[in-house]
């Protein structure tokens, strides 16, 4: 018989980020009451978040609304600044353990793993990790055991800054031995979309243009074009304009920025362009849609 456990949260915040390299900006566990529910909201950070029991569902909501059914076993990523929202099954909540990070190596070691814009679920027990001596062990116990060790060696102490960070990287590892060590390869195309999409994301406030953005990635404007359709169903510019539009929905909802001033913050230098793009993403003006909100 199958025990039941009461909701319960343990969550720990680091406030003083000392390291630039990699840093944990949060780290828990939860039993969640039935359909407890975050979001819909963005993280600035990375969220890896790891299903020991029960269920629930994860929304993603760029380029268009996807619902992923998770499960124990599970594990998840959240990608900074992207609209999503998750919540524990009604009648078989879930219990996970988180980490939250940044930092300027995350991008890359996330890049060295098989998370994806299309990628966000990984099943933990198709694919076991190697442990010391050549022994196998589990990705998701050995993941489970990681996260806790995050979890133990928080504090205020730079030293517990480092050892929270060496545990992370040690956590992360597990996720390259699974791309690699298990003999799964990184797909080319979908690192360049994620290196695209990347930065696009730190960049969106600036007149980029989608050259600008394949000369990052590594490859011509029109592989970058199919590559983003294949994994994405969406043009690059198309990405761009929605990830534009999302913060423009966030800033005339949360702040009292003018529509000029939103407009230059998401990098447009004509504000009649922002806001006949805004009006064909959302069908109302900036306007009509702050006074709707306001309402709301």
């Amino acid at each position: 018989m199958n025990e039941i456990r009461e909701p319960y949260k343990l969550s720990n915040k680091v406030r003083n980020k000392t390291l630039v390299s990699l840093s944990v900006y949060n780290v828990g566990q939860e039993k969640c009451a039935p359909g407890k529910q975050w979001g819909p909201g963005v993280r600035d950070h990375y969220l890896i978040t790891y299903v020991l029991s029960g269920k629930g569902t994860y929304t993603v909501y760029r380029p268009a609304p996807k619902i992923y059914h998770v499960t124990a076993g599970d594990v998840f990523l959240v990608f900074p600044e992207t609209e999503v929202a998750y919540r524990a099954d009604r009648e078989d909540p879930w219990e996970y353990q988180w980490v939250g990070f940044a930092g300027s190596d995350a991008a890359a070691m996330i890049d060295s793993t098989n998370f994806a814009p299309d990628h966000l679920v990984l099943h933990t027990g198709e694919h076991p990790t190697h442990g010391h001596a050549g022994k196998s062990r589990e990705l998701g116990p050995e993941l489970s055991r990681r996260l806790s060790l995050i979890n133990e060696a928080f504090g205020p102490s730079f030293r517990d800054s480092v050892e929270m960070t060496g545990q992370l990287y040690l956590a992360l590892s597990l996720f390259m031995h699974r791309t690699s060590a298990e003999g799964i390869p990184v797909n080319e195309e979908r690192a360049n979309v994620r290196k695209a999409c990347s930065y696009i994301d730190s960049h969106y406030s600036y007149a980029i243009s989608i050259e600008d953005v394949a000369r990052y990635a590594g490859v011509s404007r029109s592989t970058l074009y199919r590559q983003f359709l294949h994994c994405l169903g969406q043009s690059p510019k198309q990405y761009l304009e929605d990830f534009r539009m999302h913060r423009a929905c966030l800033l005339l909802r949360e702040t009292s920025l003018s529509v000029g001033a939103v407009s230059t913050s998401l990098g447009y230098s004509n504000q009649l362009y922002f806001s006949r793009a805004f009006r064909r993403h959302t069908g109302q003006t900036p306007t009509e849609y702050r006074n709707g909100a306001e309402k709301d």
